[in-house]
């Protein structure tokens, strides 16, 4: 879930139970002289000159699958690999290994690093049309190659020993990829127990990398081997299903492709070296031959089974909640023993997982952190490191790492625990999430006019009170979303450097309902889930709906804060895993997505639809007003599955504004919207 992403930067629970604790309290400013100072210990002169590099080292699984690995140990100054053992960071790739080992030599090329970041230092695109460009390039200064790819030449430096090795299937490691299922978990903790034994290893292990190998770091946390003391996820996921793979039943129709496409081509790599060599693996061309294209049946299934009727076993198991394919993409955060430091962002493709994860972890505020910037998956740590805002990535995996691994008391303990940026204000610490003071209120959707978008199919309002008159308003299927901030999070940043589109909704919009609140009369907090609830009708046997939540500015400028998705048949809630407000409505619906739970969608009758929207934190300033939009779709980020959306027949949709059923927002304020 990262090569996509690193090509185009190279190239160009729910809160709702706080952490508790005397630490938890409202918003603080961020201590910037940790910051500097840590910055200072991981920039400057090390305790060794060096890197040694062993490269595929091999790694015999219990089955006798060989996994490869690189070996990354310190040199000191008389040239001689440093044989005092130390502590070691493992991170566990689907990418290839040799991926990551040609940008960190790209980077290591005498002062190439320096001019890079100067380069990106200076470019300000601000007020030009593509200043998402410049933002995302800004990942390359927030210490996303060190965190991500998890080589930070520093951190070895400084007295660490790192392995990275190639996921069964993956890469130059044999077998076939098993996605996240239990035998790719059970060799994770292979790993780190065979890292801990080995003699350059005092035994002390912590694991680091980004998106898939931060979702392998959160489930080696679970009931962690006694060798694993602290991970470093960045932008991972948890409920892979809820985040990614179909959230609300509407399949990545752009992320997965491009994901699913990069891991297949790069496992066929071969290893050149060996073909010279007269080593070659012929087990690991077996295995390749025999699966080279994992998991693209499942999503071709997912994209083209035309009826309910004559859905296939694979796709049957996607869609069955107890089936291994579920019980692999589905983590247990709640297991989670060591002391986690987690990097999420607000329009991430895991940014659903991001804040719920912290909240679940049964750990104390000491032994877990959490930051969320105003990022995309393709720009991890863009805006940290600068005048009031977090330190890099790449230095506080530094300082987490030496606090957990080597016993040094650093000052991590007072930094957080949760630090985010507050969209519409800037950096923000927070003792709990959603923070203190923050209320769920109803706030209904109304037909009359708000006189601020008449580019919209229809130009609604926001308002304290129910609805006065019943009306039935159609919203059609359309093309407008792929100039959207839906479709920027869902191609994981691609789409994100035109402002146009990422950083305005007018013209995704323009086929879609508005509802706007009047203007802010002070500044107005978001804090938590967000729960949408329609009164919908369908002229077909099914429907799909898109919402999205923003901050509409004084000049018309309508940003998204977050975002929901819902498919009608799967509009079914488990009430145990759901969580609601006070007042009873839900907050944070949890829909199964499984065949067994699906419910009829007859045309012309009214339903209910309780539509999740990613948690967020953000502020609407005075002036400012909050708009709700409500589409009949969000292509190209997400389709209904195919036995759906041909039920939808693509045909219109209707939002029915009835003061006996109301169609209203739970949105979580510090004070109420008028």
């Amino acid at each position: 879930m990262r090569l996509t992403r690193l090509a185009t930067v190279v190239a160009a629970v729910v809160a709702l139970a706080s952490s508790g604790g005397p630490s938890a309290t409202a918003e603080q400013s961020i201590d910037t002289t940790l910051g500097e100072r840590w910055t200072a210990m991981h920039d400057g002169p090390q305790q060794y000159p060096d890197i040694h590099i062993d490269w595929d080292v091999p790694i015999r699984m219990s089955d006798g699958v060989v996994l490869k690995a690189n070996v990354y140990r310190p040199v000191d100054a008389a040239n001689n690999v440093v044989g005092q053992p130390l502590p070691t960071i493992v991170n566990l790739t689907p990418y290839t290994k040799l991926v990551s080992n040609l940008v960190d030599s790209a980077f290591a090329v005498p002062g190439l690093q320096p001019f890079t970041m100067e380069i990106v230092r200076r470019l300000n695109l601000s007020g030009t049309p593509i200043s998402g460009f410049g933002e995302l390039m800004q990942a390359l200064d927030g210490g996303m190659i060190q965190t991500v790819l998890g080589i930070d030449r520093n951190l070895i430096r400084s007295g660490y020993t790192l392995v990275v090795a190639d996921v069964r299937g993956t890469g130059f490691s044999q077998g076939n990829w098993n996605t996240l299922g239990k035998r790719e978990q059970l060799d994770t903790r292979e790993v780190i127990d065979w890292a801990a034994k080995q003699p350059w290893s005092n035994g002390t292990v912590g694991m680091s990398g980004g998106s898939y190998a931060g979702i392998n770091q959160l489930r080696a946390a679970e009931n962690a081997p006694a060798a694993l003391k602290a991970i470093f996820p960045v932008e991972a996921g948890s409920d892979l299903m809820r985040d990614v793979v179909a959230p609300g039943g509407g399949v990545g129709t752009t992320f997965l492709p491009l994901w699913l496409n990069n891991v297949n081509q790069t496992k066929l790599i071969p290893d050149v070296q060996s073909m010279l060599n007269g080593t070659f693996d012929w087990k690991w061309l077996q295995a390749r031959m025999a699966d080279p294209a994992t998991n693209s049946d499942l999503l071709a299934q997912a994209l083209l089974t035309p009826s309910l009727d004559r859905v296939p076993t694979t796709l049957a198991a996607a869609l069955d909640d107890d089936s291994e394919f579920r019980q692999g993409i589905l983590g247990h955060p709640d297991r989670i023993t060591v002391p986690t430091f987690m990097y999420g962002g607000w329009h991430d493709i895991f940014a659903n997982s991001a804040a719920k994860l912290y909240n679940v972890i049964p750990l104390p505020q000491a032994k877990k952190q959490l930051l969320i910037g105003d990022t995309y998956h393709a720009n991890p740590g863009a805006g940290t490191g600068g005048v009031g805002a977090p330190p890099r990535l790449d230095v506080l995996q530094r300082v987490w790492f030496d606090k957990w691994l080597k016993g040094i008391d650093n000052g991590i303990g007072d930094f957080g625990p949760i630090t985010l940026w507050e969209q519409g204000s800037g950096w923000k610490t927070l003792g709990q999430f959603p923070e203190t003071g923050v209320t769920h209120r109803r706030v209904y959707l109304s037909a009359a006019s708000s006189d601020t978008a008449e580019h919209a199919v229809h130009d609604g309002s926001l308002s304290s009170t129910e609805p006065k008159e019943r009306i039935a308003l159609q919203v059609s299927p359309g093309v407008t979303m792929a100039c959207s901030r839906d479709a920027a999070q869902g191609s994981a940043g691609l789409a994100a450097p035109f402002d146009i589109c990422a950083k305005d909704s007018r013209i995704a919009e323009g086929n879609g309902l508005t509802f706007t609140s009047a203007e802010m009369s002070e500044p107005t907090v978001i804090s938590g889930p967000i729960n949408v609830h329609l009164n919908a009708v369908h002229d077909a046997a099914d429907g799909y709906w898109d919402v999205t939540v923003n901050d509409v500015s004084p000049d018309g400028t309508s940003t998204v804060l977050t975002t929901g998705q819902l498919t009608a048949s799967l509009r079914a809630v488990d009430e145990a895993r759901s969580m609601r407000s006070a007042s009873g409505d839900y907050t944070a619906p949890y829909n199964p997505i499984t065949l067994e739970s699906m419910l009829p969608v007859v045309p012309g009758m009214p339903m209910t639809l309780d539509i999740a929207v990613i948690p967020t934190q953000a502020v609407l300033l005075p002036g400012h007003r909050l708009r709700v939009d409500v589409f009949a779709g969000n292509m190209p980020k997400a389709l209904a599955f195919r036995p759906m959306l041909n039920a939808t027949e693509l045909k219109t949709q209707y939002l029915q504004l009835d003061p006996d059923a109301p169609s209203f927002v739970n949105l979580p304020t510090d004070r109420p919207i008028a």
